[in-house]
């Protein structure tokens, strides 16, 4: 096996999971920004699945709490802050950490509350400090209001004002939480977040478990996804993911292998590649090469071709975990795996990332 498609391969061994890249993953961070009793917590609720998320939360300011999703390998951060408004609050801090970190903010506002001046003065200014910075108006209490034509006229009332507050149209989604009865409006609100995070379209899509072995991979997408997105986090700057990228693959591949209970060999490396086929990631390999030489262009490089490649990546990343997770789930069960399969579920895993993440 030539050396460019060993080093993606074989790499991994070497990378400490148990270190900082392990106990800090690059997350996309979802900040909910509003009132005390705006249904911040109800919404986190409602996405996660989870009874309770109070416990889940760990402070990282100190007005300001984290919550990783799933526990276990998180592919996604809440960022919550203390209600706006309040007397003595000043959201100096947590603005700064949106400004350092989140990906995005769910603006929430309930419906049966206009008062909502405090919200649309942090937007502003938030605005002002970040352009890009995607907003998603989220209004609850949809089920606080039994009239529909209330509902519809408050609905676009706090509509209006977040707008004004952005200085433009934003997305928005509407949520009925109803202690004690299933939330509606929560489609809308993941398809509406799919559209701001492209990874989100792979950790909500609700793959059916036909087999064993997609049930499995249900299972291990949350450990995909982490690597996919380091992987894409980190190519975004010159030259870093020449070395990072391939390190990351190998180090997936690995704890893949040890999901399965077995261990990731040359051996094993070279089967897959086989498998596989060396095409596939001899093509993988060189277009990694070409992407670290575009982002060394000026400007152009160092902006939509970092772009393109921590794209790319992310996509190439994803695919290749899924196409692991197949062929060792296969290996450990001593069952042959058909290459011409592997490189469709390789081609398919890699289109599907690919497509949400430009």
């Amino acid at each position: 096996m030539k050396h460019p498609i060993r080093r993606i391969l074989g790499l991994g061994e070497r990378v400490d999971l148990r270190g900082q890249a392990a106990a800090h993953p690059p997350l996309p961070v979802l900040w909910l920004l509003g009132k005390t009793g705006a249904g911040k917590s109800s919404v986190v609720r409602a996405l996660t699945g989870r009874a309770q998320v109070g416990d889940g939360f760990t402070p990282c300011t100190r007005t300001a709490r984290a919550f990783d999703f799933p526990g276990d390998h998180p592919v996604l951060r809440f960022l919550d802050t203390r209600g706006l408004g309040e007397t003595g609050y000043d959201p100096a801090e947590d603005l700064a950490v949106a400004e350092s970190g989140s990906h995005a903010v769910l603006a929430v506002t309930r419906l049966d509350d206009p008062a909502q001046g405090a919200l649309h003065d942090v937007l502003a200014d938030l605005r002002r400090r970040r352009r890009r910075l995607p907003i998603l108006a989220l209004h609850t209490g949809a089920d606080l209001l039994d009239d529909p034509a209330t509902r519809t006229r408050a609905e676009a009332a706090a509509q209006a004002g977040l707008e004004r507050a952005a200085g433009g149209a934003l997305p928005s989604v509407t949520l009925a939480l109803p202690e004690g009865a299933p939330p509606e409006g929560l489609e809308h609100l993941r398809a509406a977040l799919v559209e701001m995070l492209p990874d989100l379209t792979l950790l909500m899509a609700q793959e059916r478990a036909a087999d064993a072995e997609t049930a499995r991979f249900a299972e291990l997408r949350p450990l995909v996804l982490w690597y996919a997105g380091a992987a894409g986090a980190s190519d975004a700057a010159p030259v870093i993911g020449t070395v990072t990228v391939p390190a990351l693959q190998g180090a997936m591949l690995h704890a893949l292998a040890a999901r399965e209970g077995l261990r990731w060999t040359g051996a094993r490396a070279a089967a897959f590649g086989a498998a596989l086929g060396s095409g596939v990631v001899l093509r993988m390999t060189l277009a990694h090469g070409a992407r670290q030489a575009a982002k060394l262009v000026p400007v152009v490089g160092q902006t939509l071709g970092a772009a393109a490649a921590a794209a790319v990546s992310f996509a190439a990343t994803y695919a290749l975990g899924r196409a692991g997770a197949y062929w060792l789930h296969r290996t450990a069960r001593g069952e042959a795996t058909d290459a011409a399969t592997l490189r469709q579920i390789y081609a398919e895993a890699f289109r599907r990332a690919r497509d949400v993440a430009r």
